[in-house]
This record gives structure tokens, C-alpha cells and sequence, in this order.
């Protein structure tokens, strides 16, 4: 099994030195050693969310922190193309669902679609609690797959705002059940950014669908069947892995 990941404050990382110890204390360091009951001589992996991370073996516990030995450091470097996930605000928690499995797949934003279909509306303090909520998920779902790096959360975008975001994209795919071109069929760009566009259940407007292509974005299928939004995002993501990370 792999070790675990747990997630520190950038300003510890960069000091990190092997051979060094780290406490691990707050409320990651309470998860490990009261929920995972970690204990001495086990491996862990900590990281600072932003590709930093050590290495190393516990050596002491207590109730709320737990003591790493740091045997290795390291930086992960950005990938060349990096993938962004427009999601629309979907009900049922669909959404929730699509970010969740984008961050184990290797997205590296998501940004929040208040499309025109969307029933679930972020408004005052709803929105800030939502995306709150957004934000936790991204932060365990990195955890989760071991990553070191935790997504980052756009802004939520009104269609005007989101066409201004992908007017500047290397490349931007706009998943829809009646494109004609699939999207494995596509030749990706080997560097900048690719957003992958999904709408809420009731599907994107054509009024919305000709603001995206009016600055540059492409309609494409995924394959013969019609995905829901919670699983639409990360099929498209699996195929851009696939042809961009996963061959390394």
C-alpha cells in the first residue's frame, strides 16, 4: 500500500531537509494518530499542496500529532498541459461527485459554472459555504490518490465570465451529446492550458453553447452514450490523461 499524504502549510515545506524531524500537529496531525491510529515505524508522506513534499518514518506519537523522521524531499513539477474542469453547478450532489473523481484523475482547477439550466443557485452566504464545501472535497480527494499537488478552485463564472477565461486556453472542449467530433479523436496541445466544459443536467443552452464557440471552444462527444454531469468530466479527463500524462 501506498503511504499516506497528509497536507502541511507551504512556509513548513520549504524548510524541510532529510534527516530532519517534523511535527505533524493540528488537525492533520490529530487524523493521524487518532483516526488512522498511526504508529511508530510507519511511512507517511507529507505535502504542502503545491507539488513539495517529504518523506519519511513516524517515530513518535501522541494524542494529537505525530513525529516524522524525513528520509527524502522533493518537488513535483507542474505537468506542461494543465487541465482545467468547468463544472456546472448540478443538483443531487452530482457535482460534488465530478469534482471528487477530476482530483483523482489529476485535474488541476476546477472552476464553478453558474449555467443558465443550473437549479442549484450560489448566492450570498449559500455560495461561500458552497464553495467552502468544494474546496475540503479537493483537499481530501488529493489526499485520497496521493497527490501533492490540491486543485485549484476558480471563481465561480457566469457563461460572459467563462467565455473571457476560455478565450485564453490552448485548447477548449465543450462536451455535448450532439457534437459530431469525439474528443479521443482530437490532437491536444503539448503545453498551456485545455478546459474541459460540463453543463448541469438540463444540458447548456444553445445561447450558451454560442457565446463558447463564438471564442474559440469546441463541441465534442465522448462516445455513444450520454453521461451524466457528475461522470461526464471525469470521462473527459481520462481520455486527456491518457494521451498527455499516463504514457510516461
Amino acid at each position: 500500500m501506498t503511504a499516506p499524504v497528509y497536507l502541511v502549510s507551504p512556509a513548513l515545506a520549504t524548510a524541510w531537509q532529510p534527516g530532519e524531524q517534523v511535527l505533524l500537529d493540528g488537525a492533520e496531525g490529530r487524523h493521524a494518530a487518532t483516526v488512522r491510529r498511526t504508529s511508530p515505524g510507519e511511512v507517511v508522506v507529507l505535502a504542502d499542496g503545491e507539488g513539495s513534499w517529504g518523506r519519511g518514518e513516524v517515530v513518535a506519537v501522541d494524542k494529537a500529532s505525530v513525529t516524522i523522521l524525513l528520509a527524502s524531499t522533493g518537488h513535483d513539477a507542474v505537468p506542461p498541459v494543465r487541465l482545467v474542469l468547468v463544472q456546472a453547478l448540478a443538483k443531487g450532489g452530482r457535482d460534488d461527485q465530478a469534482i471528487e473523481a477530476a482530483t483523482e484523475l489529476g485535474v488541476d482547477e476546477v472552476i464553478p459554472w453558474q449555467a443558465e439550466r443550473s437549479i442549484v443557485q450560489w448566492r450570498g452566504a449559500r455560495a461561500e459555504k458552497a464553495r467552502e464545501s468544494w474546496r475540503a472535497l479537493l483537499r481530501s480527494a488529493a489526499k485520497q490518490s496521493r497527490r501533492t499537488r490540491v486543485p485549484a478552485l476558480g471563481p465561480t463564472v457566469t457563461t460572459r465570465a467563462l467565455a473571457a477565461r476560455l478565450a485564453g486556453a490552448s485548447a477548449a472542449y465543450v462536451l455535448h451529446e450532439d457534437a459530431d467530433q469525439p474528443l479521443a479523436s482530437q490532437s491536444f496541445p503539448e503545453a498551456g492550458e485545455v478546459l474541459v466544459v460540463v453543463g448541469p443536467e438540463g444540458g447548456i443552452t444553445p445561447t450558451e453553447l454560442s457565446v463558447l464557440e463564438s471564442v474559440g471552444a469546441r463541441p465534442m462527444r465522448l462516445g455513444p452514450h450520454v453521461l451524466r454531469s457528475s461522470s461526464a468530466g471525469p470521462a473527459a479527463l481520462a481520455v486527456l490523461c491518457a494521451r498527455l500524462r499516463w504514457q510516461a
